[in-house]
């Protein structure tokens, strides 16, 4: 997503008029994802598991981080130095190396309904080795619906560019894929009129995986159509971050542990066994 427009992930290149539209329903597979890797899929639960209530909101859990699922091991600040960006160049492909600082911070639950997500906030600023001048900013969420296994990826830039991505994942998944496409009305991708015109982002991609070192890693890609070039290009970035700082508990869980250090939570345990 440097440089000129989106990127990060693990796609393999596709004709122009290819168009993937993420489907996170399909369960009771087991099968190759992008790089090879295996994924099961099997006995999944329901693509919809909130019946026909769709008003009454579930209480949910107060510690957010505590609710994370796959995406538990991402919280924090990150640092990563061997970033690596392709993207488009008038020539071909042109090629930088970057430095990354991913701050990811939970939030409290959040509902439509009886749809529940717990989530990070997530602020990833990037430069070049030396430099002081952003070389790319975004911003966005990170969320786990628990009831679906679905990880969902909200992303901004600062160039006219949003997407909406979101792909399955186990709770205790060590990776996970999310994508999106154009032109479909859920998990898709908007661009303003230049973008649209000359960079045209016809499919996007993220794999994480969360390494044994406690580092994690992804590797990010976008399919870009781009005027007088006979196929797609695919702009990649990957990179591995390392924790530098730990991340904040959210306002909910503060407030728990707030309380609880005041003895209000011995208070309303005792009045709980009051006859």
């Amino acid at each position: 997503m440097t440089g000129t427009t989106l990127a990060r992930s693990q796609i393999l290149p596709r004709s122009p008029s290819t168009r993937r539209v993420p489907v996170i329903e399909i369960r009771g597979t087991v099968g190759p994802v992008s790089g090879g890797a295996i994924v099961d899929t099997s006995e999944g639960p329901s693509p919809d598991p909130y019946g026909p209530d769709i008003f009454t909101e579930p209480d949910g859990e107060a510690d957010t981080l505590a609710k994370l699922g796959p995406l538990a091991a991402m919280a924090g600040i990150w640092r990563g130095a061997k970033g690596v960006d392709q993207h488009p160049v008038a020539g071909g492909t042109g090629s930088e190396t970057f430095i990354e600082h991913y701050e990811l911070q939970p939030i409290d639950r959040q509902t439509n309904g009886p749809q529940l997500f717990y989530g990070l906030r997530y602020h990833t600023h990037i430069v070049k080795p030396g430099e002081v001048e952003t070389f790319h900013d975004q911003v966005g969420y990170w969320l786990w619906e628990p009831a679906t296994e679905t990880v969902t990826l909200t992303l901004a830039v600062p160039r006219g560019q949003v997407l909406l991505a979101a792909g399955p994942a186990r709770a205790d998944a060590s990776g996970f894929e999310v994508s999106a496409a154009v032109g479909t009305e859920v998990y898709g991708i908007l661009s303003n009129p230049f973008l649209e015109r000359n960079f045209k982002m016809l499919d996007y991609r993220i794999r994480v995986s969360v390494n044994t070192d406690g580092t994690w890693s992804y590797d990010e890609e976008g399919l870009m159509a781009i005027p007088g070039r006979d196929a797609p290009f695919t702009h990649r970035e990957r990179n591995t971050l390392t924790r530098i700082g730990p991340p904040t508990p959210n306002p909910l869980a503060r407030a728990a542990r707030a309380d609880w250090s005041l003895g209000i939570g011995d208070l309303r345990h005792q009045d709980q066994r009051l006859p």
